[in-house]
């Protein structure tokens, strides 16, 4: 009999995970973590000087035990706070049993995420992958073997309609549409297929359809450009075009969706529905990557076996944690806490306008404030909000983005808003 049938079974008498003792890392400063991290890791980051070393619900702390408000949740990652117990629970539990399987088996875990996260949405299929990108990647692929199979469009013709100043990721084929030279210089030869059109401009998107047309792809909000909120009437004209074009209209919901807006789907504040969402972020409750297109059979159902997948898309630990959060968010709080104090969000920091603030948009609890560029750059502002106990992050010049944990009370949300008040007073100052 081998030797090594027990290696790694919980109660073997060979299990080598049992003979590792733990060991506590190291105490290290902050400014001995970044030098590490500078020296050793690859700088495709420019983060702010801050060690996070735990995190409990709207609250994190840094490793010398400073506390800092979360307004950031990692792009909406983090839309049920750190360390949730009901995702936690969940995690652990399935951490006792099994993690991964790769999809060559069926998990006991799987049919019943892939059903509540289809009914959620209303829609009857779902296919799991693991990042945000992943998952655009795969609306991407849908679409184009839609359009050939079900379509008719000529092999290799199919083209896609996407918004300027879009983000959907960062792989080779959707920095190809990106129009962020930091995203896409470098790294062409690009993948072709994509018509790009203002954003918020349905005339363009139907000026921009032909015959080789098989999908529109868009955010309903827009989160990298600094939560560009559309028109109105912008996503229910996207989808008249749509139909009368007979084109599939593929929502990025990665970051405006699973509640950040107030809502499950950020179609839904006009009644929008498209024929496919792409999920991300929250679907994964902060704890590890989850991401999904969901969609009816008549787009899905295009993908056979071999053609499309992912080792670790819908395993176990995705689905024990991905079934917690449509369970959340269809019994739990957290959608009107988002109403709620989205509009005092909204309200307050629109009062931030003509005192060093130049504009805001915001919509649930997720907001982009242009600060005057005269005052400071958003890194400038996003660093004296460390400072002062607040993170958030700048994107495109002097614009910061906002979107705290949907679990963060009123009085955080004040306290979060008044060191925002008191760092522009400062700057105003000259201070």
């Amino acid at each position: 009999m081998s030797n090594t049938q027990n290696l790694g079974q919980q109660d073997g008498a060979g299990d080598l995970g049992a003979t590792l003792p733990e060991q506590d890392a190291p105490a290290l400063s902050s400014a001995d973590h970044i030098a590490l991290a500078q020296e050793h890791s690859a700088h495709n980051y420019a983060p702010l000087p801050v060690v996070i070393a735990e995190g409990r619900g709207a609250w994190v702390t840094d490793v010398e035990g400073k506390r800092y408000l979360d307004c950031l949740a990692g792009y909406s990652a983090m839309n049920f706070g750190h360390h949730n117990p009901d995702l936690l629970d969940a995690a652990h539990r399935q951490l006792d049993r099994v993690t991964l399987t790769s999809r060559a088996f069926y998990n006991d875990r799987f049919g019943p995420w892939v059903d509540s996260l289809a009914r959620m949405v209303g829609k009857e299929k779902v296919l799991p992958m693991n990042t945000g990108a992943e998952a655009v990647e795969t609306g991407i692929k849908v679409a184009r073997k839609w359009g050939y199979e079900v379509k008719g469009v000529p092999e290799n013709q199919a083209t896609i309609v996407v918004a300027g100043a879009n983000f959907h990721g960062r792989t080779t084929t959707i920095i190809s549409f990106s129009s962020d030279p930091e995203a896409r210089t470098g790294f062409g030869p690009y993948t072709p297929g994509f018509r790009s059109v203002p954003y918020g401009d349905a005339a363009a998107i139907e000026a921009a359809i032909d015959d080789t047309t098989v999908a529109v792809l868009i955010e309903p909000v827009q989160g990298e450009a600094g939560v560009i909120v559309p028109p109105p009437d912008y996503l229910p004209r996207v989808r008249e075009v749509c139909d009368a074009n007979r084109v599939l209209f593929i929502a990025d919901e990665v970051q405006s969706g699973l509640g950040r807006t107030g809502t499950i789907r950020a179609c839904e504040h006009t009644g929008v529905v498209p024929d496919a969402y792409l999920f991300g972020k929250a679907l994964g409750g902060g704890i590890l990557p989850v991401s999904a297109m969901v969609a009816n059979e008549d787009v899905l159902g295009v993908i056979q076996p071999g053609q499309h997948g992912s080792t670790f898309g819908g395993n176990p630990l995705a689905g024990a944690v991905g079934s917690t959060v449509v369970r959340m968010l269809t019994e739990g709080p957290y959608l009107e806490n988002a109403r709620k104090l989205g509009d005092l969000f909204g309200r307050r920091l629109e009062e931030f306008v003509g005192r060093g603030v130049v504009s805001v948009r915001s919509i649930g609890l997720w907001a982009g404030v242009d600060v005057d560029p005269e005052l400071a750059s958003g890194k400038e502002m996003c660093r004296r909000l460390a400072e002062n106990g607040v993170l958030v992050k700048d994107t495109h010049g002097s614009t910061v983005r906002m979107s705290p944990p949907l679990v963060i009370g009123e009085e955080d949300l004040n306290w979060g808003l008044d060191r925002f008040a008191e760092v522009l007073e400062d700057l105003r100052a000259g201070r």
